[in-house]
């Protein structure tokens, strides 16, 4: 079992930055395929982010409401996920998840972090 605990969640301003992380409670976990979801109050989730394993060069993905906007990046060294989310809008707000996930073999969820955009 792995264990992914995320932070940097909070509130702030339209047009603010902010930054997720994603720890893996097992060494070199993170090098593997991770993504980052969201759900907002009455909605499904949905895909924001992912980027493929280290050995599969690292390629990430992006939904189409946050090209250009937010970021997902990995520290192998601390083992860590990243999502910097710049230019941030009111539909935004959300609670953030961090997944990592092997068809077939495993399926690991963090509890999630609250974003809320708003003035």
């Amino acid at each position: 079992q792995v264990q992914l605990v995320e932070s940097g969640g909070g509130l702030v301003q339209p047009g603010g930055s902010l930054r997720l992380s994603c720890a893996a409670s097992r060494r070199g976990f993170s090098n593997n395929a991770m993504g980052w979801y969201r759900q907002a109050p009455g909605k499904q989730r949905e895909l924001v982010a992912t980027i493929t394993s280290v050995t599969s060069g690292g390629i990430t993905n992006y939904a189409d409401s946050v090209k250009g906007r937010f970021t997902i990046s990995r520290d192998n060294a601390k083992n860590t996920v990243y999502l910097q989310m710049n230019s941030l809008k009111p539909e935004d707000t959300a609670v953030y998840y961090c997944n990592a996930a092997l068809t077939g073999v495993y399926d690991y969820w963090g509890q999630g972090t609250q974003v809320t955009v708003s003035s």
